[in-house]
């Protein structure tokens, strides 16, 4: 069992950053992590994600230019720093881990997640 802890989320006006963080105990270094986020009322979307090395990465179109995942395997630590934030992006933000070697898009495809973070943006 994997357990993903997710930190970083919070209150921040219109335009502004905030990095989120995902660690856990038991290590990640070995899965494609995931970023999604759920906003009242609507489905659960992916942000971005990374392949077990870094070295592919996906983002939605909406995220894209702004929002930058990356990992650092030797904390077994992932990381979304979000810029540019708008109002329209608040919304629970989940960490996710899938032990496939494809970078997914496809929430059904992640076999762990975290308990989400609140991310909400003023405007």
């Amino acid at each position: 069992q994997v357990q993903l802890v997710e930190s970083g989320g919070g209150l921040v006006q219109t335009g502004g950053s905030l990095r989120l963080s995902c660690t856990s105990p038991g290590g990640i270094r070995a899965y494609v992590m995931g970023w999604f986020r759920q906003a009242p009322g609507k489905e659960r979307n992916i942000v971005a994600s990374i392949s077990w090395n870094g070295g592919r990465t996906f983002y939605s179109d909406s995220v894209k230019g702004r929002f930058t995942i990356s990992r650092d395997n030797a904390k077994d630590t992932v990381y979304l720093q979000m810029n540019s934030l708008q109002p329209e992006e608040t919304a629970v933000y989940y960490c996710a881990a899938d032990t496939g070697a494809s970078l997914s898009t496809r929430e059904g495809d992640y076999d762990y997640w975290g308990q989400g973070t609140q991310v909400t943006v003023s405007s």
